[in-house]
């Protein structure tokens, strides 16, 4: 993995958003309608194409294929591993369990009916496991890593960095079974059986995504959260986020960390957060996972301070920090200034070549949601190529 030796590298963290008519055959796709399969794809390759050159010509350094052939993160799982069921949710039901959700409950009713579930290609539905984990995704990643490899010929693969030209690395994205571990099991006995198994379907994935020669960003909102135990008394805390850190690198077992990106999110977009965790209760315990770079949310007014945690935590030999520098929950355009000064900060703290730079999370983590309107999001990319180079000259000189 490629560091920030001679200036401040740009990357974000794998969603964009994907183009209207796309949008219409993947709604169709998801409800059982009738659709184009040949239209569906050819369209996906060529958004993947146009999505690829947008952000090199954007200047960010470390792309991907924005997520183009995906709706969503439940039917991309329901797509690649069987044992699951995707079964609708009851009149009433539950679809969040955060406390925030209970502490704002008429705003969050009307933020789930408008922005979230109401985005959704589909009606939504909860994964239950009802039979053996195994993955069967072989040909969707196929189709995906073959588009990437498409939209990629046409670009240089130099690293000179100048913006609009070319790209540094590549990178696909992948769940990580800590995620899937919160949905329902009625298969396994134990829930460490059920994650065990998850762990080695989707190693899977990860292994071809690396033989193809890119990069792999695993997608693990539960580490913002001590991976569900944040509640927990210290003891029983300390003891399972040791575990769950251990299935984490189980899963990642011969895999090379500097092939590895790692990120969280803190799981709601724009809200109050005012029950998230600091990056200080986090950092530690993730720092121990054995990947080689780190993603997660710092543009939110909830976390700008969140660089004082370096402060007190130092940086393991040889591993990266990407914090984010645009929101993913609001649809201003961060100043390039705003961005260099607090990459500077970080800088300052673990090293310039300990860091990289990118968004809070995705801007299109629902193929149909708008809440960053698709033209504010590249515009918001060229802000912080412009902020990276900001930067760079005030650590390199």
């Amino acid at each position: 993995m490629r560091r920030s030796t001679d200036r401040i590298l740009t990357t974000h963290t794998g969603s964009i958003a994907r183009p209207d008519d796309l949008i219409e055959l993947m709604r169709a796709r998801e409800n059982g309608q009738p659709y184009d399969w040949a239209a569906f794809e050819a369209r996906a390759t060529q958004a993947v194409a146009e999505c690829v050159r947008r952000q090199v010509a954007a200047g960010l350094d470390v792309i991907n294929d924005g997520e183009q052939r995906k709706s969503g993160f439940t039917t991309y799982l329901a797509e690649r591993l069987a044992g699951f069921d995707a079964v609708p949710y009851a009149a009433g039901e539950p679809r969040g369990s955060w406390r925030e959700v209970a502490e704002f409950p008429e705003y969050y009713e009307r933020y789930f009916k408008a922005a979230m579930f109401g985005a959704m290609l589909s009606p939504p539905t909860r994964l239950v496991c009802r039979g053996p984990v195994t993955y069967v995704g072989q040909e969707a990643l196929a189709i995906d890593i073959a588009n990437l490899r498409a939209a990629l010929s046409g670009a240089a693969l130099s690293g000179t960095g100048l913006a609009g030209t070319d790209y540094t690395e590549v990178f696909m994205s992948a769940a990580l079974p800590t995620g899937l571990a919160e949905h329902d099991n009625e298969h396994y006995a134990s829930r460490e059986e059920f994650i065990t198994a998850l762990a080695d379907a989707t190693r899977e994935e990860y292994r071809a995504i690396i033989d193809a020669g890119f990069l792999i960003q695993l997608d693990d909102p539960s580490a913002a959260r001590l991976w569900g135990y944040a509640e927990a008394e210290p003891a029983e805390r300390e003891r399972r986020v040791a575990q769950t850190v251990e299935l984490i690198n189980y899963t990642l077992r011969d895999i090379p960390p500097e092939k590895i990106r790692y990120h969280t999110c803190y799981g709601i977009n724009q809200g109050p957060h005012i029950y998230d965790l600091r990056l200080r209760d986090f950092i530690e315990p993730m720092l121990a996972i054995n990947a080689q770079a780190f993603s997660f949310e710092v543009m939110n007014p909830r976390h700008m301070h969140d660089y004082h945690a370096f402060e007190d935590v130092k940086v393991p030999e040889g591993k990266i920090i990407i914090p984010g520098m645009l929101s993913n929950g609001a649809n201003w355009v961060e100043h390039p200034e705003l961005i260099a000064e607090l990459t500077v900060r970080y800088a300052e703290l673990v090293g310039r070549e300990n860091v990289m730079i990118g968004n809070d999370c995705g801007f299109a983590s629902q193929a149909a949601t708008k809440e960053i309107d698709p033209k504010v999001g590249w515009a918001k990319f060229s802000a912080l190529a412009e902020g990276a180079r900001i930067a760079s000259k005030r650590l390199w000189g």
